[in-house]
């Protein structure tokens, strides 16, 4: 009997091949939005005239106008209403004081309604008043932080200009100037420092240049005053009167810078 061989099926020897790896979505940046309020978290008001240091504010009521109903209506603080205006408020409220501490006032933004009857009291420096105003931060910085730059650009003017214009402002602010250069820088500093605008706008004024000239001009006895007036030395012929009252130099320099007077400065200027 002849037995049946069975030719088992090879196996399939094909290595699968790995599939590749899909490409991922580009992570989405979170932008990060704060959700704070807009209103800040205190408002602050000032006195304008020293209180002590205590200051009771009136609570009203006061007449004031509503430009709702464009009409004059009657406000009161009252803690624990709603509304700043009497005839929207109880019968019965209950009041409080507005206390200033040390002429300030701190308003915390859960008390909307005393912020709104501050914002339209009479006092109220923006509607008139000159009992208190509202501190606007934001601007005071703004104000301090160009105050600064005003004075850095005031003092960067005495290291950049030239020593002729920097004795010419000197003589100006009548600042002695024959000592030590950095003698004069140092007290030019210190006007930069005291009316930073003012001192950079006598750099480009040509009113401080004809006073510094006839500042020097007196200092080096080509004119000289003489009892109320101002006069050549060499031949004490007569250049200008001084008003009593008034200073020499001030006058001279007004009268150079007119028609007339432009020949005397030009004489001034050659014999400088």
């Amino acid at each position: 009997m002849t037995k049946k061989t069975t030719t088992k099926p090879k196996a399939n020897t094909a290595v699968a091949t790995p599939e590749a790896p899909k490409a991922s979505a580009p992570e989405k940046k979170v932008i990060f939005k704060p959700t704070a309020s807009t209103t800040p978290r205190v408002t602050e008001y000032e006195l304008l005239q020293p209180g002590g240091i205590v200051y009771l504010l009136r609570t009203g009521p006061v007449g004031v106008y509503d430009a709702t109903s464009d009409s004059i209506r009657s406000m009161r603080y009252i803690p624990r209403e709603n509304s700043v205006w009497t005839d929207d408020q109880s019968a019965k409220p209950t009041k409080e004081p507005i206390i200033f501490e040390g002429g300030r006032l701190f308003v915390r933004r859960e008390q909307p309604n005393l912020v709104k009857f501050m914002d339209l009291h009479p006092g109220n420096q923006a509607n008139g008043g000159n009992v208190f105003k509202k501190v606007d931060l934001g601007n005071e910085a703004k104000k301090d932080l160009q105050s600064e730059y005003d004075v850095l650009d005031a003092i960067s003017l005495i290291r950049t200009k030239p020593l002729s214009e920097i004795l010419a402002v000197a003589t100006a602010f009548a600042l002695k100037t024959d000592r030590e250069v950095d003698e004069i820088k140092h007290d030019l500093m210190v006007k930069a420092k005291t009316d930073p605008q003012g001192f950079i706008e006598a750099f480009d004024n040509p009113a401080i240049e004809t006073k510094a000239m006839v500042r020097k001009a007196m200092s080096m006895s080509i004119i000289k005053e003489d009892r109320g007036h101002v006069k050549w030395v060499d031949t004490n012929k007569h250049i200008v009167a001084v008003p009593v009252g008034q200073d020499a130099v001030e006058v001279m320099t007004r009268f150079c810078m007119t028609e007339n007077g432009s020949l005397v400065l030009d004489e001034i200027v050659r014999q400088l």
